[in-house]
């Protein structure tokens, strides 16, 4: 699971940053509403943990910018604010869920869990499926009829995008930047060489063609 954090206090985004690295989460992190936005628009992550607050463009323009372009990750508002009225602006901006700062960790991590629960496919055991398919957080692979693919660390991080985004697009840009990250050297040409690797393996099975690819677009 790949979150952005937006928060123009550096020592809370630090924070914030820490916390969910120590609970297994891939995090990207800006300090304005501008930068916030440009990340967000790329379309690779599953979680958006912005301050309403920002240098540049605030928090519920960035939400409502990123809901305009079809966008569905999940959207989790931090404010001092408590009112009513800001609380019913944030929500009908097109964010999931609202925090009040100063708040406490544990309630930051369970509302990030039910957030990615809500917003994502997975099953009661953290298993995706699709059709013939199951993929397993557990044990980070992925699995045809209960037979087992035995997926690399990089393969996994990329079935599991296309499964996420199952019959939707995907640009190699996207995939690139979501399983190696935005700032990687790596050339998009990579994301050919493992949607290779993921077919070879899906091919024993027949299934090679479940991960389809449109003028060098991926899709599953």
């Amino acid at each position: 699971m790949r979150i952005l954090a937006v928060e123009d206090d550096v020592s809370l985004l630090k924070t914030i940053k820490n916390i969910l690295l120590e609970e297994g989460y891939r995090v990207d992190v800006a300090e304005t509403g501008d930068d916030g936005l440009y990340m967000a628009e790329q379309g690779i992550y599953d979680l958006l943990v912005l301050d309403i607050m920002l240098p540049g463009m605030d928090g519920l323009n960035i939400v409502r910018r990123f809901r305009s372009k079809g966008l569905g990750a999940a959207v989790l508002l931090l404010t001092a604010k408590d009112s009513v009225e800001d609380l019913v602006k944030g929500l009908d901006s097109g964010a999931d869920d609202y925090l009040t700062k100063p708040f406490e960790v544990r309630e930051l991590l369970a509302r990030v869990r039910a957030l990615l629960r809500r917003h994502g496919s997975a099953g009661a055991e953290g298993e995706l499926r699709y059709k013939r398919l199951a993929l397993s957080a557990k044990v980070r692979d992925a699995f045809i009829d209960g037979e087992p693919l035995g997926l690399t660390q990089k393969e996994y991080e990329l079935f599991e995008f296309l499964m996420r985004n199952r019959e939707q697009i995907l640009t190699r840009e996207q995939l690139c930047s979501r399983v190696w990250g935005l700032d990687s050297e790596t050339g998009f040409n990579v994301v050919d060489v493992y949607i290779f690797y993921l077919r070879k393996k899906l091919r024993p099975f027949q299934y090679d063609h479940v991960i389809q690819t449109v003028r060098n677009v991926a899709t599953c």
